[in-house]
């Protein structure tokens, strides 16, 4: 059975730029505060649309094996626990660049390579990462800046991210200052988010909005304005630590805000939902999200990412009942 699922990115790089991007990448632009006050969000309205995903719409059969797969190419295999040693490390980098088992891409007529869009761990275990995966071109991804309450001092947050890069961190995600959205000052979350990308230098920059510690949907959506603004590649809905982490009404405004930032100045920013995606039905509905609000372009690693470690077991569980009909124990998972 073969799969029409053009599952990797469009080209492959080396060096630097390990992932393939199709666009130019956002220079950020200079803070219009009456563009980020003018923001809005009518609640019911985001409520109900969120309520939508997964009822009215379902991707079925060969196309839900495709989407699938395609959702693996864009996972950020994740380990932040305090316990982390390069021996889980090495573990999971071995799972980012063989995600699905071999005989099942062989049922499936899969040739291509397929790994996971990014390994994320926490700066102690960037270089162990940037060893295990050596020869691939699957980036590392560092969270930084005091992650996950990003309340340390700011000169070390911005050491954090250059000592993450020179370790051989393609990727920083970052932690914003709650306390700048909550307390309306903008001027503030813009410099900090400013001088973060600058400390990134090459490295692409995701940004964690901790949605759930903003208070309201306006803040979220004033946050991720304001943070592409400042020059954000991807922005994020949480660092997975909070209490309420990726919600679809938080990635409705969200990816709102993403469709207004490009209308307006032309670049594209990507998303990354983080936290509680544990299973193929939610991820699927993230996708179509995604592919509704802002189109196909989204649906590939350059622009959309998803923050899971346990997400990737329940996806090879649902291929694998495509290819035999029956749902196989997590135990015959290789990280189940």
């Amino acid at each position: 059975m073969a799969l029409a699922a053009d599952i990797r990115p469009r080209n492959k790089t080396n060096g630097a730029q390990l992932q393939a991007h199709t666009h130019e990448r956002n220079p950020g632009i200079p803070l219009d505060l009456g563009w980020v006050k003018a923001m809005r969000v009518n609640l019911s309205a985001v409520e109900r649309r969120a309520a939508t995903m997964g009822t009215r719409r379902s991707v079925k059969k060969d196309w839900q094996a495709a989407w699938l797969l395609r959702a693996v190419t864009c996972i950020d295999l994740t380990t932040l626990s305090g316990d982390d040693t390069p021996g889980n490390v090495q573990r999971l980098c071995a799972k980012a660049k063989q995600p699905v088992r071999q005989d099942m891409l062989d049922a499936l007529g899969i040739s291509e390579t397929v790994h996971t869009g990014a390994v994320c761990v926490y700066h102690a275990r960037v270089a162990d990462a940037v060893r295990f995966l050596e020869g691939t071109d699957i980036p590392v991804a560092a969270v930084s800046t005091g992650f996950p309450a990003g309340l340390n001092p700011f000169h070390l947050k911005l050491a954090e991210i250059r000592e993450s890069v020179a370790a051989g961190a393609h990727e920083i995600d970052i932690v914003i200052s709650r306390e700048h959205a909550l307390t309306g000052n903008w001027g503030a979350l813009y410099d900090e988010v400013r001088q973060c990308r600058e400390a990134c230098g090459d490295a692409h920059m995701k940004t964690i909005l901790a949605t759930g510690e903003l208070g309201t949907l306006r803040n979220v959506a004033m946050a991720s304005m304001v943070s592409m603004m400042a020059g954000s590649d991807f922005i994020k809905t949480s660092t997975g630590k909070e209490p309420v982490n990726a919600t679809l009404e938080v990635g409705l405004v969200m990816l709102r805000a993403i469709r207004e930032y490009e209308a307006q100045t032309g670049y594209k920013v990507g998303f990354k939902p983080a936290g509680g995606i544990r299973t193929a039905k939610q991820c699927m509905n993230w996708q179509i999200m995604m592919k509704e609000e802002l189109g196909d372009a989204w649906l590939m690693p350059d622009l959309f990412r998803i923050g899971a470690s346990a997400l990737l077991t329940d996806i090879e569980r649902q291929l694998w009942h495509f290819i035999s009909g029956r749902y196989a124990s997590d135990k015959y998972m290789p990280m189940g």
